[in-house]
């Protein structure tokens, strides 16, 4: 059920959230399959809708640094890093030490010793963290299937099993955060995103590496983001059956669709997972996409496409 009234839908989201229920909540990167953090048998139900892996980590999401420090151990240094990111209202979820002591279910963290935490730039999500306690919400859809950036996405991915969805609109940023690992001495970039390389190397003053044999956070995996049809990254000749996802003022006249026909790289994340939904309903043999600039979100955007595209 979609309910596009706010005030109900929160209410009913808090009351599910409490009664050890799941239910899609809306952030600016995407819409996310909430659940209490503290409730391992809540955060299970998350695990088995998406179909995902156990050993897959979940993001837990905050409205403070503060509620933050009740299950992570977050040095002077990482503070001042939360706190430049997240008064900035941008999406970054850094990697932390699971303090020794806390409520947090050994789910959320897949056994790790590391936390991955974030604070959402929603009215919403905030609303319902405030008054629920920290939430687990991997994005709400079958696990590496395209992630969703509206209400009717969860519905879609979900079909007839899809939980209750509170429905805020399209997404404003409409790519998953970038996942910042500080749990080691060097900071390393575990999934590109909203918060460009760029951006984190002018903070740090250092060349970040985008690299970790561990699975420490959510979409690391090969595999990821897909459409139920194969895609075919940058290529160069269309065959019947096949549909064209374009980028640029020098995409091919044929292109089914265009990310942004300007070249923009802000629109083209924002349009990127509701252009797979749409080219995936047409049922095509295959979706090929144009090539993107890898410079600021365009390697966010290779990222997911890449992963979409993996065998």
């Amino acid at each position: 059920m979609i309910q596009s009234d706010k005030v109900i839908g929160i209410n009913k989201a808090v009351q599910i959230l409490s009664d050890e229920g799941i239910c899609a909540i809306p952030t600016e990167t995407v819409y996310g399959l909430a659940a209490d953090a503290t409730n391992s048998n809540a955060v299970a139900k998350i695990y088995a809708l998406k179909n995902r892996p156990t050993f897959n980590p979940l993001i837990v999401h905050v409205s403070s640094i503060k509620q933050a420090t009740a299950f992570a151990e977050i040095s002077s240094e990482n503070h001042k890093v939360c706190s430049y990111f997240w008064d900035q209202n941008l999406s970054l979820t850094v990697v932390l030490p699971l303090k020794a002591t806390h409520l947090i279910s050994p789910l959320v963290t897949a056994g790790l010793n590391t936390i991955a935490v974030r604070r959402p730039n929603h009215p919403i999500a905030l609303d319902i963290i405030n008054r629920v306690g920290p939430i687990a919400a991997p994005s709400a859809n079958q696990s590496m299937h395209i992630s969703p950036t509206s209400a009717d996405h969860v519905c879609k991915s979900f079909g007839k099993n899809s939980p209750y969805i509170v429905d805020g609109g399209l997404c404003t940023v409409g790519l998953e955060s970038t996942i910042l690992d500080l749990s080691n001495k060097i900071p390393c970039i575990l999934r590109a995103g909203g918060v460009t390389k760029e951006d984190l190397e002018t903070y740090f003053k250092m060349s970040l590496n985008s690299a970790s044999k561990t699975i420490k956070a959510p979409g690391m995996m090969k595999k990821h983001y897909a459409p139920a049809c194969p895609v075919i990254l940058n290529a160069q000749t269309m065959q019947p059956g096949d549909v064209l996802l374009g980028f640029g003022p020098k995409t091919p006249k044929g292109s089914t669709l265009n990310l942004s026909p300007t070249g923009n790289l802000t629109e083209a994340a924002t349009n990127l997972f509701d252009a797979l939904y749409k080219l995936e309903a047409m049922k095509p043999k295959r979706i090929l996409i144009s090539p993107i600039p890898m410079i600021g979100l365009g390697i966010a955007i290779n990222d997911r496409i890449s992963r979409a595209a993996a065998a």
